[in-house]
């Protein structure tokens, strides 16, 4: 297949390296004047941003800066996409340059003054404003420098008192949510520079911990609150001195650059979209749509005699199927009937009893329907014993009105639980039934339920309960006249049917 290939970022991007320094050369001379090889017909205009803009990808006249605002479009465009809780988040590779201020409370036992001035205290609440820098690696850990100026005063003698400080410090933040959580841990110099009566000149080792969250309001602009413990000398004491920051800030977020994505091609086919007439199938030359295979005969439809149709060798059509059995006249042994495998022919029922040949047992001999073995397709008779168990069962008895089984029926159950033993392949369906009188709805539960206990007596005997079924038919199968009393006691049985 012979596919068009994508264009290559350099194609996308711009001339090649000879091609742009050409192109410098030719806009060097276009200042200094024409060059000796120039054709004086030919124009060597750079084009504007919006013309290089406007031309198709692949045009030589298309700018790096136009490609650059296409890629930063489709990448705000892909931002503004997003759920607002995650748009404009942490990125990757960026710089984030921000002003802040705030308030510090140098700590009571800060040890900042000049060595030759006897200790004292800082009032507690100093000014603090400063510039930060960093660079953020990944979107949740950067390295940020930091200078800050804290105006403040002695609290012994008001006198004022400038204090500075420089950090280094790396910051750890969550990058899931425009809403960015974070800590920071860093070391820097705490100094003061004042007139020799107050604190004079003196600088210190820090080191700060803190957190606080920034807020990205744009993609490039946010804000940030800091909370910050700086431990520094201590007077007298061993343990540091712990000052406190606390600080709000505006932040500009500067980069990545976005790249520029190659044409989109979907199918992968060597076409893009744009050009492919079928984007979504991988297709050949000329419109980058699929040779198609209708009935995937394996006859491409350019050269397939039937392309509705699965066919075969030479010219894909398919073989007669004069009967429609799926198999082809040419390997159908029954060409007129429809068949099945291996051969095509019909399985048949000789002995025309409903089971064909393939599951009767006697092909010759049809099946007596008995309910006894009526699935093997031979003729039988039911035995005499399981004979004597099929229709009504005498000697079952219960208690009136009720689906207890009274104790003089052992004898005929335990006879029945015998015969079940004798014959394992036999199932029954045990029928309960009622007389006429009393509710309808009565008689219809108590003749299932004295059902449902000639089955629990019977598997108590030993007989598997999947051969048994129940039903519960109530006073709607009489056997005889229920306006006599000998009538009505005659449509009071239990009833065993062969089943399959």
């Amino acid at each position: 297949m012979a596919a068009l290939s994508l264009p290559s970022a350099s194609a996308v991007a711009g001339p090649s390296t000879s091609e742009g320094a050409a192109s410098q050369n030719e806009s060097a001379s276009v200042d200094a004047g024409p060059a000796e090889d120039s054709s004086p017909t030919q124009s060597t205009a750079v084009p504007t941003a919006a013309e290089a803009e406007a031309e198709p990808a692949g045009d030589p006249r298309l700018t790096e800066l136009a490609i650059m605002r296409k890629a930063r479009r489709d990448a705000v465009a892909e931002e503004k996409a997003l759920r607002p809780i995650v748009r404009h988040r942490p990125r990757a590779r960026s710089w984030e340059a921000g002003v802040f201020g705030g308030v510090a409370t140098p700590s009571r036992g800060l040890d900042l003054r000049s060595d030759e001035l006897p200790f004292k205290r800082y009032n507690r609440v100093a000014g603090d404003v400063g510039l930060r820098l960093g660079y953020y690696f990944f979107d949740f850990l950067g390295l940020e420098a930091e200078a800050a100026l804290l105006p403040g005063r002695v609290a012994a003698t008001d006198a004022s008192v400038l204090m500075y400080s420089t950090r280094l410090q790396s910051v750890l933040q969550l990058p899931f949510w425009r809403v960015a959580p974070f800590g920071s841990v860093g070391v820097g110099l705490l100094g003061v520079s004042s007139d020799a009566t107050a604190m004079g000149d003196d600088s210190d080792f820090i080191f700060s911990y803190g957190g606080g969250v920034k807020l990205y309001v744009t993609r490039n602009i946010g804000l940030r609150l800091d909370v910050r413990t700086n431990l520094s000398q201590k007077f007298i004491d061993p343990d540091a001195a712990d000052s406190e920051e606390f600080l709000l800030g505006l932040v500009v977020r500067l980069g990545p650059v976005p790249e520029p994505r190659p044409p989109s091609d979907r199918d992968g086919d060597g076409f893009i979209d744009e050009r492919d007439a079928c984007p979504e199938e991988v297709g050949v030359e000329p419109d980058g749509c699929p040779v198609l295979d209708t009935d995937e005969d394996g006859f491409d439809d350019p050269v397939d005699a039937c392309p509705e149709e699965i066919g075969l060798p030479p010219d894909g059509c398919p073989a007669e199927d004069t009967d429609g059995d799926g198999f082809d006249d040419p390997d159908d042994l029954c060409p007129e009937e429809a068949g099945v495998e291996p051969d095509g022919c019909p399985i048949r029922d000789t002995d025309e009893d409903g089971l064909f040949d393939d599951v009767d047992a006697c092909i010759e001999e049809p099946e007596t329907v008995n309910g006894y073995h009526d699935g093997d397709g031979c003729p039988d008779e039911v035995p005499v014993e399981v004979s004597r168990f099929t229709g009504a069962i005498k000697g079952i008895y219960f208690e009136t009105g009720r689906a207890n089984i009274r104790k003089r029926s052992t004898k005929a159950l335990a006879a029945a639980a015998e015969v079940l033993a004798l014959y394992p392949d036999v199932r029954l369906e045990i029928s309960g039934h009622t007389d006429g009188r009393g509710e309808r709805g009565f008689n219809m539960r108590l003749s299932a339920d004295r059902a449902a206990e000639v089955k629990a007596r019977l598997i108590w005997l030993g007989v598997d309960g999947s051969r048994l079924t129940t039903r519960g038919v109530g006073p709607d199968e009489p056997v005889a006249d229920n306006e006599t009393k000998k009538g009505r006691a005659a449509n009071r049985r239990i009833e065993f049917k062969l089943i399959e």
